[in-house]
């Protein structure tokens, strides 16, 4: 009995890190955002809007109706017309949608 409580235990373990190594992290989000999308995109700390006119900032795109971690995944590897076709790293996308995503309680 006691070694199933111990293997359910790991498991758990393993399925919270998992977890957390999937969520991103928003101050990296942040980031990569001034780096690189903000030649385009307006960032939290910047005035005025976007540099292109074409271009939502980050809190429109997330307080966009219907818009989750999901739907944001999936638009960042797809590509668009309007945008450039970027090959982002798995980790960098999962720290972009998280910051992104944050942005949704700061309304």
């Amino acid at each position: 009995m006691r070694s199933f409580g111990l293997i359910a235990l790991i498991s758990l373990g393993a399925a919270t890190a998992a977890h957390a190594q999937a969520t991103g992290s928003p101050q990296e989000g942040l980031r990569i955002a001034r780096a690189q999308c903000a030649e385009c995109h307006r960032v939290v700390g910047e005035r005025g809007g976007s540099p292109n006119l074409a271009a939502p900032s980050f809190e429109q795109i997330a307080t966009t109706r219907g818009m989750s971690s999901r739907a944001l995944t999936a638009a960042l590897r797809t590509s668009h017309r309007t945008m450039p076709n970027l090959i982002i790293p798995d980790a960098e996308v999962r720290d972009i949608v998280a910051y992104i995503m944050s942005l949704k309680s700061k309304e």
